[in-house]
């Protein structure tokens, strides 16, 4: 799972001093299936409102670990920024909640889809609503992952809108995030909190009904739902430590070990079958990020 670029500029220094945090929080988010497999009796949309409620106050630690209230306070103060984040909030807890259903469901490969998806979907909306160019190369990586994105509707129709939902909410995410100077741990911070009154109503809605709330009534299963502030701000934070000491279009080279650890995962651990049609789209996937990734080999060469 990839995060939006943090504010302020990326430290130039070696790239071995980022490489650790950036494999951390990628493997974190690649491996998140299994923990998610851990928590399949809590009803999915009980779950995220958990998540936001036990987000928020590790991200008020971090931020005040790392000296960050200023920054938060900056954005707090802007109603730009507010409106920015507001917009940002909405699309990550759908984008959450599609992850975590579709896991549950059994939509490992789809998921996967989704995330490789990603970074092509941000190069195409820079495109059209940034108006940034598209190299020939980027260009080509696009249309291939778009004949994959066909195949999958003549033969996976089913799953095609999990993939499309994932890729795309966090494509916008990303968008909307890039257009305020708010760093990763100070944004998901606000995020949370504007997502907070929503969440608590979910959980007491929850604990109101028949079956009760998934928290509380088993010891181990309420330690994992804590957790899940621990997978969701450990990972960013890591990624933000990564984003500061790398140059980030290496970065964007490692982000692919996320969706490559969920497919290996839906094929050798889930042991979920693989349709021809979603071998196909794979296969067109990759060639699309092999094409995207030697473009951004070769731009960071020709600028080194």
């Amino acid at each position: 799972m990839t995060a939006p670029k943090p504010s302020g500029p990326v430290a130039s220094g070696p790239v071995s001093t980022g490489l650790a945090p950036a494999l951390g929080a990628y493997l974190i988010w690649g491996f998140l299936p299994l923990y998610l497999m851990l928590v399949q009796s809590v009803p999915p949309f009980e779950f995220v409102g958990w998540r936001i409620i036990w987000t928020l106050p590790l991200c008020l630690l971090i931020v005040a670990y790392r000296r960050q209230f200023p920054e938060l306070l900056a954005a707090l103060r802007s109603p730009r920024s507010l409106m920015a984040l507001l917009a940002s909030s909405v699309l990550i807890a759908i984008n959450w909640f599609v992850y975590i259903w579709a896991i549950m469901a059994g939509e490992v490969y789809a998921t996967s889809i989704g995330y490789y998806l990603n970074p092509l979907m941000n190069v195409l909306l820079g495109t059209l609503v940034l108006g940034e160019k598209l190299s020939k190369r980027q260009w080509l990586a696009v249309a291939i992952a778009g004949v994959a994105v066909a195949f999958l509707a003549a033969g996976a129709l089913t799953s095609l809108w999990i993939s499309l939902s994932l890729g795309l909410s966090f494509g916008v995410y990303g968008l909307v995030r890039k257009q305020v100077a708010v760093g990763s741990l100070p944004g998901l911070t606000i995020e949370s909190a504007i997502l907070l009154p929503v969440a608590l109503a979910i959980a007491g809605w929850y604990a109101m009904s028949p079956q009760g709330s998934a928290f509380g009534q088993d010891a181990s299963m309420s330690a994992l739902i804590v957790f899940s502030g621990v997978v969701t701000a450990v990972p960013l934070l890591l990624f933000a430590i990564a984003a500061r000491a790398m140059d980030y279009s290496t970065l964007g080279f490692i982000q692919y070990l996320s969706p490559t650890i969920v497919f290996f995962l839906g094929l050798f651990v889930f042991h979920q079958p693989l349709a021809p049609a979603k071998l196909a789209s794979f296969v067109l996937i990759w060639v699309a990020v092999a094409i995207f990734v030697w473009d951004l080999w070769a731009k960071r060469k020709s600028a080194s």
